[in-house]
């Protein structure tokens, strides 16, 4: 894969906790210039922790990066986006089924009022500093695909539609998803130089 090879790959987990047949921790184990951002589960909604978590990871590297977020790590990315000077190392983001944080989520994540207390909402909706892709779902419990397609709209970021796949996960079945390698390698190959 091209991104494998080009640049590093840092992997931005949403508001869970480490899961192992999760896509992105399959992904993390596939590619050879991977760092993950911590997982750091749904107690702890400090987003300005995570954050700085993401900056961290970033500063270590020398090279070009793509990031590679699912969920709440989409919206810590459009975050960190807006208070780095890291982001010119950015060469592209695929953000998977963006968690829609501005509206009730389902029994079992946060409440908003608790995500407003950790300084996640309002959710930033200025365009990315860097190429973006979303890929969202038809059928995503977490955000309407409407809603992800504006949100979309607003970061300037390309958009995937991939159909029902619940929310990216293994409660809607995933385990691997292999189309994470072809929508990162479609991001590096389009990457300004």
């Amino acid at each position: 894969m091209t991104a494998a090879q080009g640049s590093a790959v840092i992997i931005i987990p949403g508001l869970r906790d480490p899961v192992e047949a999760h896509w992105q921790t399959l992904l993390e184990r596939e590619l050879p210039r991977v760092h993950a951002v911590p997982a750091m589960g749904r107690t702890d909604l400090d987003c300005q922790r995570r954050v700085q978590a993401i900056e961290e990871v970033i500063g270590k590297l020398a090279g070009p990066v793509l990031m590679v977020a699912h969920s709440g790590g989409c919206i810590t990315v459009a975050h960190w986006a807006q208070i780095t000077a890291s982001a010119h190392k950015v060469r592209g983001c695929l953000l998977a089924t963006p968690a829609d944080l501005e509206c009730p989520l389902p029994e079992g994540y946060p409440p908003m009022d608790l995500l407003r207390a950790g300084g996640w909402l309002p959710v930033p909706k200025e365009r990315l500093p860097f190429r973006t892709l979303v890929a969202a779902s038809r059928n995503d419990p977490l955000g309407s695909f409407d809603r992800i397609r504006t949100l979309a709209g607003n970061w300037g970021s390309d958009f995937e539609d991939l159909g029902e796949v619940g929310h990216l996960n293994p409660a809607s079945g995933f385990g691997p998803w292999p189309q994470a390698l072809s929508l990162l390698e479609r991001l590096e190959e389009s990457a300004p130089p």
